[in-house]
């Protein structure tokens, strides 16, 4: 009966320390996107930009990203940190920062 309880709290100490793992890499990669901000929407934590194709996408943002919504404004030059599902469709902004021209 001892060797089945100890098993068992092996096992379920295996699994917490597997779970947090598997969450991180159940998440999509992240790639930098450049483009120009057109809307906030600080209510609803989201970013509608135009990216350097000229195509316009609504995103929700999240983590450090939400408060650098608060000093963007329409038509800044941004570069931001996407992260992707696996099927490659953004998800979410989780970094935002001003995109500074190159000298």
């Amino acid at each position: 009966m001892k060797r089945q309880a100890l098993i068992l709290c092996a096992l379920f100490v295996t699994a917490l320390i597997v779970a947090p793992v598997s969450a991180a890499l159940a998440v999509g990669k992240s790639h930098d996107v450049k483009g120009e901000v057109v809307s906030i929407n600080l209510e609803g934590k989201t970013l509608t930009f135009k990216s350097e194709t000229g195509e316009s996408k609504t995103v929700p943002v999240i983590d450090k990203a939400v408060d650098a919504l608060k000093t963007l404004k329409a038509g800044d030059k941004v570069v931001m940190t996407c992260m992707d599902s696996e099927t490659g469709e953004h998800q979410a902004v989780s970094a935002i920062k001003l995109d500074k021209p190159a000298k």
